[in-house]
């Protein structure tokens, strides 16, 4: 039986990349599914074997952390340089979709809201 070993959605294409590299690199043999037409699944990398999930997890625990704190070390210095980008950039950036959230966000507010407001 097949073991699914990492879930696609919202993964980097180089994160998804250094994975494959990572498993084809130590003999782990594994496929990959591709997302779906509509979204539904995202696809994801599964193992061929059950027999190898243990030492899969393992080495992609061993990356995951190794990631984080490259991550965490490369956004610590983009803000020392001051290259992070800060919320009012993304604002600037994308305008319609901000205001789009904020629209969003307020009818949902007041859908929850309205029926309690008017009760008394």
């Amino acid at each position: 039986m097949t073991t699914l070993l990492l879930n696609l959605r919202q993964v980097p294409d180089d994160e998804a990349e250094e994975v494959r590299a990572l498993l084809e690199e130590h003999r782990i043999p594994f496929y990959e599914t591709e997302p779906s037409l509509w979204g539904i699944s995202f696809g994801g990398i599964w193992l061929s074997h059950p027999d190898d999930k243990d030492r899969a997890k393992a080495l992609l625990e061993r990356y995951q952390q190794e990631r984080s704190r490259q991550q965490r070390e490369r956004y610590a210095q983009a803000r020392r340089e001051g290259t992070a980008t800060t919320l009012a950039q993304r604002l600037r950036e994308q305008p319609l979709r901000a205001l789009g959230v904020l629209i969003a966000v307020t009818g949902l507010l007041l859908v929850t809201l309205v029926p309690f407001l008017t009760l008394g």
